[in-house]
């Protein structure tokens, strides 16, 4: 059955694996690219007192320009649990409902949720092995530029870690549900990719947020006034959100706000300085950063219940399908 399943499911294997390899070689040009700003490393310039000076000035600069373009290509990463994981699954079911060679499959003496067992095993296994394969690559990559952004709620956070995996297996069974269902390989890539990004989404915005309680922290009120768009001084926390509050601790809403601003101007008092008087401060509600572990296992938790639950629905809908 390993055997059958090789020559079967070959192209796909090694064209996925030609793709990580080559998108593992241009991580290590561009990663080296990287660090060569870097010679003393990254974590030399993340001092905040050394940042001003001419060298760490001008890597910083040079960075942030898109140098090694960190940012695009971490956002193309973001796509190749998906490539990985839906190019396997797609045709693992749906290639033999297409070419009716299902109907010969399942006449032979193997089982047929034997079949099904090993063909999943080794093409699940298979996407495990490319994804922490490229996870690895990327989460070298990324190392620099992690040091001054942080990986929790930056693009990091989904090409690094244990998360990528789960999100292939989960494009994996996505896509072979779509294909026992639509019996097609290609319009099952197509409705796996829009269920994909619907469920990266959701998760994302209404689900991660709330892996844990966030934090608040006060802040006086600077010189940008409701303008002001400081983090927590911590680049590597997640800021969710921001808002002014009295000094009861209520939160104010917009119209307070311009009205305070308004009055400030009246005054002749600058706003931050209004605020300070009136005990209003800036509360900046944040994930902090040394939860990316956490967050990482409960969301990579949430992707492969949910991937199993979908191999489960195809071995019932395969054991329960008549010839």
């Amino acid at each position: 059955m390993i055997w059958m399943t090789w020559r079967q499911h070959r192209a796909e294997m090694l064209v996925l694996t030609g793709i990580v390899a080559v998108a593992g070689l241009i991580l290590l040009m561009q990663g080296l690219s990287i660090r060569g700003l870097f010679p003393d490393g990254a974590a030399a310039c993340a001092n905040s007192d050394v940042t001003n000076g001419d060298s760490c000035a001008q890597a910083l600069s040079k960075l942030s320009d898109g140098y090694g373009h960190p940012e695009p290509i971490s956002f193309l990463a973001t796509l190749m649990p998906f490539v990985i994981g839906a190019f396997l699954g797609a045709p693992l079911l749906g290639r033999e409902f297409e070419a009716g060679t299902w109907q010969l499959a399942w006449t032979q003496a193997v089982p047929r949720l034997r079949w099904l067992a090993v063909k999943v095993t080794v093409l699940a296994g298979l996407t495990v092995l490319l994804t922490l394969a490229f996870s690895a690559m990327v989460t070298w990559y990324r190392a620099p530029v992690d040091t001054f952004d942080g990986r929790l709620g930056q693009v990091g956070y989904e090409v690094e870690g244990v998360a990528p995996v789960a999100y292939a297996l989960f494009a994996f069974a996505v896509a072979t549900v779509a294909g026992v269902l639509l019996r097609r390989s290609l319009a099952g890539l197509a409705v796996a990719a829009a269920a994909f990004v619907m469920a990266r989404i959701a998760v994302a915005s209404l689900a991660r947020p709330k892996f844990a309680s966030a934090m608040t922290v006060l802040q006086t009120v600077q010189d940008k006034g409701p303008g002001d768009t400081r983090g927590t001084g911590n680049a590597g926390d997640w800021v969710l959100g921001t808002t002014f509050v009295d000094s009861s601790g209520h939160k104010l809403s917009t119209a307070t706000l311009d009205k305070l601003s308004g009055d400030a101007a009246n005054a002749g008092v600058s706003i931050p300085a209004y605020f300070q008087q009136h005990g209003i401060h800036r509360a900046v509600s944040y994930q902090p950063g040394d939860r990316f572990w956490h967050f990482q296992w409960i969301e990579s938790g949430l992707y492969v219940g949910a991937a199993l639950l979908l191999v489960a629905l195809v071995a019932w809908r395969v054991r329960r399908r008549s010839l």
